[in-house]
């Protein structure tokens, strides 16, 4: 048996994987808000929570965040209440799933050190055991530093259909074991029998391994992603904070999970079985396993009511919820949407957004509320030709220079002082005065005080989309790509 090594020895990049957009949560998971960034399972996002287990201790290096670039402020506030500084947060252009992902992290970390261990997580798991888990990856480095590529386990509670599995071979010592096979979702016939021979894992999709390890698996098994990645990160551009990855040679990019990009082919995997409360957070009934019940099985948040009602789960962001006489049910209303199931078919959420797709709605996409470098804006009334919304912007913050083509907008302060600046005019407009923008005109509105400025925006026109919009300045780096003020 190899003596474990010292971790403090080594330097571990954890790598949190953000580009999932979470559509089995719908409707709080959106595209531009997806699970990752909610506050789900504690007072801190998924995000948060994974950032946090992933850091502290001498051989961790601060994270490198890989994102879908829609999200690079939310993600850089959600940090920013961490204290933590990334060592890196690159921008996808296009989602190319984890191979991809995985492939510019290890070209960048080998670039920073010839050494580097990565620790490719996703952002929105949920781990009940932190220190269990850190005891693995300490358990699991030795292997990593030894040329191998370790992958994490979780113990079955059932022959589920929904996961990947793992199947061990010889044993390694540190309870760990080399890697008999991967299997991608298996019917239940084959998980009933995975669960009963009890020497195969649930694949949690996180991995431990050397930079140079992992590109030399991909140069041999799948080139075209390492080469494209490669260029992708070479060609890329700073962006304020943010790394951007080329465009191009990104889209390039054939999409494929790790998993059957390398795993499935190479010699040198090593599982490590762990048993931590690990779940992955992949539907609402996952969520009320893993909430906090009253007497009668309820998991009940925000303002509700139930009265006999049994084995729910039932959350409200903005109403009263109330039920009478239901059983086994997921009732989530989000403000501008509410879902009914019974929590036997909750993986078909998923559906339900395809649907919303297929009809052209909105409300996979955004919430009312939408989040942005220098506040956020929230719906509150639309109808024909108008559309009224709260905008509330953040101390010393100011929205891009920039101009309507189908468009007026007539803005009221409710509280704070708003500096609005129209074409070469500059004013100061307080708490119950209003200043109005006509369609065509260039205008800038800025926070100059120190508390937040809220506004009543009403717009009308003809045309009332978040891409009528043309930037002349911003200081976030925006472009007209970023629709929306």
């Amino acid at each position: 048996m190899t003596a474990p090594a010292n971790p403090s020895s080594h330097r571990i990049y954890p790598i949190i994987l953000s580009g999932g957009s979470g559509s089995r949560l719908w409707p709080l998971s959106r595209i531009q808000m997806p699970k990752q960034l909610l506050r789900l399972t504690s007072s801190r996002t998924m995000l948060q929570e994974t950032v946090l287990r992933l850091s502290g201790g001498a051989s961790m290096a601060p994270p490198i965040v890989i994102s879908n670039e829609i999200h690079r402020f939310i993600i850089a506030a959600q940090l920013q209440e961490l204290d933590i500084r990334p060592t890196a947060h690159l921008l996808e252009p296009v989602g190319r799933n984890t191979a991809a992902a995985a492939a510019v992290a290890a070209r960048l970390v080998a670039s920073l050190r010839s050494d580097g261990i990565l620790l490719i997580a996703p952002s929105d798991h949920h781990m009940a055991d932190v220190d269990a888990f850190r005891e693995k990856i300490a358990a699991g480095v030795h292997h990593a530093a030894n040329g191998k590529i370790v992958t994490f386990g979780i113990r079955p509670s059932s022959p589920a259909i929904g996961y990947g599995y793992v199947g061990r071979g010889e044993p390694l010592g540190d309870d760990a074991f080399t890697v008999a096979e991967f299997v991608e979702k298996p019917d239940l016939v084959r998980a009933e029998g995975f669960f009963a021979s009890g020497t195969y894992y649930w694949n949690s999709g996180i991995f431990l391994c050397r930079a140079d390890v992992l590109m030399r698996e991909m140069e041999r098994f799948c080139p075209e992603i390492l080469q494209c990645c490669t260029e992708a990160l070479v060609h890329g551009s700073a962006d304020l904070d943010f790394v951007r990855l080329d465009r191009s040679a990104f889209e390039s990019c054939p999409s494929l999970p790790i998993d059957t990009a390398v795993m499935e082919h190479t010699r040198q995997a090593v599982v490590l079985p762990m048993n931590i409360g690990w779940s992955d957070v992949g539907s609402w009934n996952a969520l009320w396993e893993l909430g906090e019940k009253d007497p009668d099985g309820n998991v009940m948040l925000g303002d509700v009511i139930a009265l006999d009602s049994h084995d729910c789960y039932l959350r409200s962001e903005h109403h009263l919820l109330a039920t009478l006489g239901v059983d086994g049910l997921i009732v989530v209303d989000s403000g501008d949407a509410v879902v009914v199931a019974h929590k036997d078919h909750t993986s078909g959420v998923g559906e339900l957004v395809a649907r919303l797709k297929e009809l052209g709605r909105t409300e996979h996409d955004a919430h009312k509320r939408v989040h942005r470098p220098w506040g956020f804006y929230e719906s509150v009334q639309a109808g024909e030709r108008f559309q009224v919304k709260h905008l509330l912007v953040n101390p010393g913050a100011a929205l891009s220079q920039q101009m309507h083509h189908h468009r007026a907008e007539h803005w009221v302060v409710v509280r704070g002082t708003a500096m609005v600046t129209i074409g070469d005019k500059t004013m100061l407009v307080t708490e119950n005065e209003s200043t109005f923008i006509p369609i065509g005109s260039v205008h800038k509105l800025e926070n100059p005080g120190k508390v937040p400025l809220s506004i009543i925006e009403v717009q009308s026109g003809a045309y009332l989309g978040e891409d009528d919009i043309t930037r002349f300045a911003d200081r976030y780096g925006r472009t007209d790509r970023d629709s929306g003020v």
